[in-house]
């Protein structure tokens, strides 16, 4: 994975951060300057911190582990949905459902019940109900499809969190903290990133900043279940191997046997004790 180019996080926008009298002084240590009354993050630090969440994210999906992404804000809500589908993780982008991850139980339950409304359309009981049913029915389907829709492959808690605006999904960051999920989040000069696991200072209001943020990130993810996918081929070509091999190995002992077969001629009372004497030898 190649290192993050400052001037393409410049040329995305990333620098910008908030104004300056709604800055939290916990985020001193990444701003660079003040401008217009606008505070500068310093991009040398954004790239060095996106560049260890990357690699920290790569190592998670090579461990098999979901990565759920959370951004309910709206001009961020596209470009996660369409990022994290393509890296093949889960994602949230509508309202965080409370205690989807303090009680999951309780959501799987959800998203089963969604599967049991897709099975009754699949075998013809959805056709028996009524139509005030069937209309009851088909918008619980819907609610559920537009709340739950992108975790319905998620069937245990995540790995880690990736957060678009931490101040806006503070109840998934709390969430995340009562489990010890590691978070991963892009922290804006107005947020405290000390509820952050893997801080990436930058511009989270602008579209093309966490387009550039996601895609550097999802890509990481991408690696990490590619190399996942060429260890399991690996693996299950290491067991194929010596059953194949077998019969090759087997071959070589029936030609050693021959020469025993015909040794020099003997009494046939006599051969007996000599297979008796070579037993302990080969013990």
């Amino acid at each position: 994975m190649a290192n993050t180019d400052v001037k393409d996080l410049l040329n995305a926008g990333v620098h910008f951060g908030h104004l300056t009298r709604k800055w939290n002084p916990n985020m001193a240590p990444y701003i660079y300057m003040e401008r217009n009354g606008i505070h500068i993050i310093n991009l040398y630090k954004t790239a060095a911190k996106v560049d260890e969440a990357a690699e920290a994210m790569k190592k998670i999906a090579a461990s098999g582990r979901k990565i759920l992404f959370v951004a309910t804000k709206k001009q961020a809500k596209d470009i996660v949905s369409s990022k994290a589908a393509e890296a093949k993780m889960p994602y949230i982008t509508e309202r965080w459902p409370g205690g989807m991850l303090t009680n999951f139980v309780t959501i799987r339950k959800a998203v089963k019940k969604m599967a049991s409304i897709d099975r009754m359309k699949k075998d013809g009981t959805f056709e028996t109900l009524s139509k005030k049913e069937k209309l009851q029915v088909s918008r619980l389907r819907a609610k559920l499809e537009k709340n739950l829709g992108s975790i319905t492959e998620m069937t245990r808690l995540p790995g880690a969190l990736f957060v678009v605006d931490i101040k806006r999904e503070h109840i998934a960051i709390k969430e995340a903290q009562k489990l010890k999920i590691p978070i991963f989040a892009m922290v804006d000069t107005n947020s405290d990133p000390r509820d952050v696991d893997f801080v990436i200072p930058s511009n989270d209001d602008a579209s093309k900043s966490i387009d550039k943020i996601l895609s550097i990130v999802t890509e990481a993810v991408s690696e990490g279940l590619t190399t996942r996918q060429s260890e399991k081929d690996a693996e299950n070509k290491g067991q194929d191997a010596p059953a194949t091999e077998a019969p090759a190995k087997e071959a070589p002992a029936t030609e050693a046997a021959a020469p025993v077969a015909e040794a020099p001629a003997a009494p046939a009372v006599e051969a007996a004790p000599a297979k008796e004497g070579d037993a302990p030898a080969e013990a």
